[in-house]
């Protein structure tokens, strides 16, 4: 068994590393001194029109609907540099989950008619799950279409305002909305980050027979996908958060050479190591599995509970290595720290898949 990405794959990396430090480069997410708290990063629609050309929006999108035909592995290592960059948006809801969505549970006609917008960027799809309960369990839902009409509320729902195309989670299934029906009602959420969340009301809104997935296996894929790209922003989130904090031990000096010449910031640094090469590893594994068409339901559950703890305590360290600077508004480690906190509870948060791999090993939790 070998996990290890291929040649094209190390490429298909490194051309996106180059392409988002020349046109997402990291003064990109710091906010100027004094400039007032955002609410939710603006949205660069040219950086994805650039992201749309390059295939990145139709990784998965079978050749046939204008994608790539790529596997859940190259996407992986590509939302890592996502995460690296500090790339805000809807790749993850859009080119990963719901794209998984469609591919694992819709029609002919329905993958006709959305996934070639997908693949090009025209179309933004975005999946609205949680409710009340704010929990992502499929027991959790009670949405229902009664007589062709949907009916109720959802709970933060990523980028929705820039959506083309909802895919509402149902009791027993999912309903494709477009996103400009009548009857929606969309509330902006404040948050801690810059994430863009939407509270979503639902009042009367036409669901016809033709805009039905049945069943849960296509949305439980969706959110194992989105959960490992999840995992993959965390991972190269806490990969820049390490590689700044070792930059600042280097060249920070305090009583007359490096801070790094301590051996207690020389433990947190190998701690970080630590934390960030085991959260990459389980992730690769799990992603790996997936592709292969392997079962993977507790492989993604451990690398999304992991990495949900071990990249946040990265982010400690690193905020304990920078001192005070780093809460700075002008500084990029916080930006970093709130959209992995974000990530984390994306999709299930760790006492959700700790749940999964519990009852994997035989335990009831």
């Amino acid at each position: 068994m070998d996990v290890r990405p291929s040649a094209a794959q190390h490429l298909l990396a490194s051309t996106a590393r180059e392409y988002l430090r020349r046109h997402h480069p990291i003064e990109t997410i710091q906010r100027p001194v004094g400039a007032p708290a955002a609410r939710g990063a603006a949205f660069d629609d040219k950086l994805w029109r650039g992201m749309a050309e390059l295939g990145w929006a139709g990784l998965l999108v079978p050749g046939e609907h204008g994608g790539s035909d790529g596997s859940l592995l190259d996407v992986v290592l590509l939302v890592e540099e996502l995460g690296y960059a500090g790339v805000p948006g809807p790749f993850v809801t859009s080119a990963v989950a719901a794209t998984t969505l469609l591919l694992a549970g819709a029609s002919d006609a329905q993958r006709a008619r959305l996934l070639p917008g997908l693949a090009s960027g025209t179309r933004i799809a975005t999946l609205a799950v949680v409710e009340e309960s704010g929990r992502f369990a499929p027991e959790a839902l009670t949405l229902e279409v009664t007589a062709g009409q949907l009916r109720g509320r959802k709970r933060f729902v990523k980028d929705a305002e820039l959506a083309t195309d909802l895919l509402v989670a149902l009791r027993g299934g999912v309903a494709i909305v477009p996103a400009d029906a009548g009857g929606i009602t969309r509330v902006a959420l404040d948050t801690l980050g810059d994430e863009r969340l939407f509270d979503l009301t639902f009042d009367g809104v036409p669901v016809g027979d033709g805009d039905r997935i049945d069943g849960r296996a296509a949305l439980a894929a969706a959110m194992s996908a989105g959960a490992l790209a999840r995992t993959a922003e965390l991972v190269g989130a806490a990969q820049r958060v390490l590689e700044m904090a070792v930059e600042h031990a280097r060249t920070r000096v305090q009583g007359g050479r490096p801070i790094g010449g301590h051996q207690a910031i020389q433990h947190a640094c190998a701690d970080m190591v630590r934390d960030v090469d085991a959260s990459r590893e389980l992730l690769h594994l799990a992603a790996w599995k997936t592709s292969e068409g392997l079962e993977a339901g507790p492989d993604v559950a451990t690398a999304k509970a992991y990495a949900g703890e071990a990249c946040l305590a990265v982010a400690r360290r690193a905020h304990q290595i920078f001192g005070a600077i780093s809460y700075c508004d002008e500084h990029p480690l916080h930006v970093f720290h709130e959209r992995m906190l974000a990530a984390s509870a994306d999709f299930g948060d760790a006492a959700l898949h700790l749940e999964t791999v519990a009852r994997a090993i035989g335990l009831e939790p």
